[in-house]
């Protein structure tokens, strides 16, 4: 009969919309458990359940680090792509895409806040912008932060959490390494404080340089912390690794760091240690 020939076309798809919400639930990285979204937010970015640390963005940084609102300067600052470097896509266009990203020119916000009470000059690195990776205008905020604080006579605390230096700049970027060393002995010679605290990650040129000359040199638990990744030294020395090798609990016990503190402790932890250096 004519009706078993006729080709039927399937039903479409019920669509259903999902009753729960994207972004609602958040998957730790850490014990891989599932949780409610807004019990992290309210534990400062923390796995209640693990401690386990999220990376969080410039701006987050500070309001949980400062007493009320603080102070942003030299955000106008922009890398003019000096090389017009072009590998994937060209630098111009990644420098579009972190600013529609983060809403950063660059991959550090500069500010002036209140930490428990005490004046600071703060400069902190946002991974989103191209992973953080320090370029001309990093270093040239890094160093006129620094100049601020020796102006001023306010204590500086960097907070860093980036890939190294941009490999789109070239040699510049290397440069940057020199210059804001050069400005930190500049800092010290005035007798400033200066603490460093290092998160996840923290590797490259910014390890190599500002990130481990603080005064006092503090780390998130958990926290990435190297030059070369393991896999590059493992490749290099022909050796496996210890467990825990460059994160912040094994540079504490060898001697690299001076604390590792829960972010749900470090704005009054940070305060003491200003107060303490200061006096």
């Amino acid at each position: 009969m004519a009706w078993f020939r006729k080709e039927h076309e399937p039903l479409p798809a019920l669509e259903q919309e999902s009753r729960v919400p994207e972004g609602l639930y958040v998957k730790c990285n850490g014990c891989k458990e599932t949780i409610y979204r807004k019990e992290i937010v309210s534990n400062q970015a923390v796995c209640p359940k693990c401690g386990f640390h999220f990376r969080i963005s410039a701006r987050e940084r500070l309001s949980l680090l400062c007493d009320a609102l603080w102070e942003e300067f030299d955000q106008n600052l922009v890398s003019n792509d000096p090389l017009s470097f072009k590998d994937t896509k060209d630098y111009a266009a990644r420098l579009k895409d972190g600013k529609a990203k983060t809403d950063c020119f660059d991959a550090l916000v500069s500010a002036v806040g209140t930490i428990g009470g005490v004046k600071t000059v703060l400069a902190v690195m946002e991974y989103g912008f191209i992973g953080g990776s320090m370029g001309v205008v990093v270093g040239e905020k890094v160093t006129r932060a620094i100049e601020k604080a020796v102006r001023e006579r306010l204590p500086l605390l960097v907070v860093s959490c980036s890939g190294g230096a941009r490999m789109m700049e070239g040699t510049l970027s290397l440069m940057q390494m020199a210059k804001i060393s050069a400005a930190l002995a500049r800092l010290d010679d005035a007798k400033v404080p200066f603490i460093s605290l290092l998160t996840d990650p923290t590797t490259g040129g910014v390890t190599a340089s500002f990130a481990m000359l603080g005064d006092m040199n503090i780390a998130e638990p958990g926290a990435l912390i190297g030059f070369a990744g393991p896999r590059v030294i493992e490749q290099t020395i022909r050796q496996k690794l210890p467990e825990g090798f460059q994160r912040a609990e094994f540079l504490l016990e060898h001697g690299m760091l001076d604390m590792v503190v829960d972010r749900r402790s470090l704005k009054a932890t940070l305060a003491r240690s200003f107060k303490f250096l200061l006096n």
